[in-house]
């Protein structure tokens, strides 16, 4: 499942690599910003839309971490590891074309969002280990 997650995370987030491979130096790269959530107190864009989908986005990497780990989860690495994975995609993106940039607030977000799938992984832990038990007594 996690594979299945993360080949539909980089697919929606970084898909157009492929074809600009060959291009990736020959258009403008859009600076990064550094200032966290300055599209949404200057209220520019669709700003709400792109904090909850960066929210949205992690919760299952989130969750599906500690999962996988079972004995060496726990919040500071899934916090950390949602962290690098936020900033390997925030990192490709400017060099994919014109229309991608790289942004803190998506690195925030996207770490809230691995937070909350970890809090979510701590609520339904008790169904998902009787869950994997079953399945290992098959």
């Amino acid at each position: 499942v996690m594979y299945v997650y993360l080949s539909f995370l980089l697919f929606f987030t970084l898909m157009p690599i492929v074809t600009s491979l060959p291009f990736i130096f020959n258009h403008s790269h859009a600076p990064v910003n550094l200032v966290p959530f300055v599209d949404v107190l200057s209220g520019r864009g669709d700003f709400a839309r792109q904090v909850v989908l960066n929210v949205i986005m992690t919760i299952p990497f989130g969750f599906l971490l500690p999962l996988i780990e079972r004995q060496k989860a726990n919040l500071m690495k899934t916090v950390w590891y949602t962290f690098l994975l936020s900033l390997c995609i925030e990192i490709v993106q400017p060099f994919i074309n014109d229309f991608r940039s790289s942004d803190i607030t998506d690195l925030i977000t996207n770490v809230l969002g691995g937070v909350a799938g970890y809090v979510l992984y701590v609520i339904f832990q008790p169904f998902t280990d009787r869950m994997l038990s079953h399945i290992k007594n098959r």
